[in-house]
C-alpha cells in the first residue's frame, strides 16, 4: 500500500470526496491544501453530456479569462513583411515563415501558441503533422490564421486561452494559479462556465453539463455543486 504524504494527511478528514461543494468554497479550500514550493495551477475540468463524434455536438473556441492564467505563454507567428514587422512588435516570442517551418521540421517547439497569416497557410501542410498532434495547429475559426497577428499575439498574452472538448466530452482549462486572490479564481473560472454554457451545441438535448471537478496541481479534486455556479441553466 502507498504511504501517504504528509499533504494527503492534512486534507484527510477536511475534504469528502463524495461531496459536492459550493465553488466559493472549494476554491478556498485548494488555496489553503495549495503549499507546494511553487505555484501550484488551479485546473477545472467539466464533464458535458456531449457526443463529440457528431459534428453538431462539438465543443471548441477560445476565451479570454478576466485575469488571465498566470502563465507565461510563448507564442510563434508564421508571418512575412509587414504582418511579421507588426507580430514582433505586439510581443511575439518567435517570427518566421520558410525558416521558422525548416526549424520546427528539426525539432524546434518551444512556444504554446502558434498564430499564422493566411499566405503562411501553405507551410502548415509541411509541418501540420508535427504541430496537430500537439494542438498547436492554427484554426480560422479560432482565430489564429488571421491577416492581422499582431492582435491575437496581444490577446494570447493577456490569457486567452483555447478549450476543446476531449473524446470523452471532458473540458480541461487552466483558471489560474494558487496566489491569484479567491475573487480572480473565481470570476476566471465563472466565466469560463459562462462561455462553455452560452455555445451550448444545437445537437445536445438536456442537461449539457453533468459535473465538474476543479484542483491544484500537487491537491485533491473537489466535487463541485453546479448549482453554486450555474442556477437553473445546464
Amino acid at each position: 500500500m502507498a504511504k501517504m504524504t504528509k499533504r494527503a494527511k492534512a486534507w484527510q478528514g477536511q475534504i469528502d470526496r463524495e461531496k459536492q461543494y459550493d465553488l466559493t468554497e472549494a476554491v478556498a479550500m485548494l488555496k489553503k491544501f495549495a503549499g507546494a514550493k511553487f505555484d501550484e495551477s488551479i485546473d477545472v475540468a467539466l464533464n458535458l453530456n456531449i457526443d463529440t463524434r457528431k459534428a453538431d455536438q462539438q465543443v471548441r473556441g477560445m476565451l479570454s479569462l478576466p485575469h488571465g492564467t498566470g502563465r507565461t505563454v510563448r507564442v510563434a507567428v508564421f508571418a512575412k513583411g509587414d504582418a511579421a514587422a507588426a507580430a514582433e512588435k505586439a510581443g511575439a516570442d518567435i517570427v518566421g515563415a520558410d525558416d521558422l517551418a525548416a526549424k520546427v521540421e528539426k525539432g524546434f517547439l518551444d512556444f504554446d501558441a502558434v498564430v499564422a497569416t493566411p499566405d503562411c497557410i501553405p507551410l502548415m501542410g509541411r509541418i501540420g503533422k508535427i504541430l496537430g498532434p500537439k494542438g498547436l495547429m492554427p484554426n480560422p475559426k479560432l482565430g489564429t490564421v488571421t491577416p492581422t497577428p499582431e492582435k491575437m499575439v496581444k490577446d494570447l498574452k493577456s490569457g486567452m486561452i483555447e478549450y476543446r472538448a476531449e473524446k470523452n466530452g471532458v473540458v480541461h482549462v487552466m483558471a489560474g494559479k494558487a496566489s491569484f486572490k479567491e475573487d480572480q479564481i473565481l470570476e476566471n473560472i465563472q466565466k469560463f462556465f459562462d462561455t462553455i454554457k452560452t455555445g451550448k451545441p444545437s445537437g445536445v438535448k438536456g442537461i449539457f453539463m453533468k459535473s465538474m471537478a476543479i484542483s491544484s496541481t500537487m491537491g485533491p479534486g473537489i466535487k463541485i455543486d453546479m448549482g453554486s455556479v450555474l442556477g437553473d441553466a445546464k
